[in-house]
């Protein structure tokens, strides 16, 4: 476990455009790690790349979590942009509430590889929206770029990637690793 916490430790310091600036949010986030991700049918730009936009319905939760506040779009801080609005941060957790049913129910870390149907979507440190509520979990639209590697450029076809979404999951949230 210690080298999984490592790895993504690692794989969060490499996920800048800017200089990054890794730091513990406290209160509520959005956790899009075991998370899968579909089109929206728009861009968003990272570093003035367009990258192809994707959503996440991430479970919210409260706590201590890690952000790279020059990372995604957070613009230096942890402060939300209000009421409505959360940031996917990154916490481990052994156990995260997972569609469709919302149990919290175990989400190993485990990696893959893109394919040219099959890629990963970026979610750190990105805006997401209060959505839903699944029982006693609270989720939120997030909204990231499809295949960025984390410092604003494509990831090819071939990349290795970490996620905690299922294996049947189609472009999980994740990161490439280095």
């Amino acid at each position: 476990m210690r080298k999984l916490i490592l790895a993504a430790a690692a794989t969060a310091a490499l996920s800048a455009q800017a200089e990054p600036q890794l730091k513990i949010c406290t209160g509520e986030y959005a956790l899009c790690a075991a998370s899968a991700s579909r089109p929206t049918n728009r861009a968003i730009t990272v570093n003035g790349v367009d990258f192809p936009e994707r959503v996440a319905e991430c479970p919210i939760l409260r706590g201590p979590a890690i952000a790279d506040v020059n990372g995604g779009n957070m613009k230096g801080s942890c402060a939300s942009g209000g009421p409505e609005q959360v940031w996917s941060l990154f916490a481990v957790r052994e156990k995260i509430p997972q569609a469709p049913s919302w149990k919290y129910a175990p989400a190993p870390y485990r990696s893959g590889v893109t394919t040219a149907q099959n890629g990963i979507a970026n979610m750190f440190s990105f805006t997401c929206y209060r959505a839903k509520r699944h029982g006693a979990v609270h989720t939120a639209y997030c909204y990231g770029p499809e295949n960025e590697n984390l410092k604003g450029a494509v990831v090819p076809v071939g990349t290795k990637f970490m996620t905690q979404a299922p294996t049947s999951s189609l472009y999980p949230v994740g990161g490439p690793l280095p």
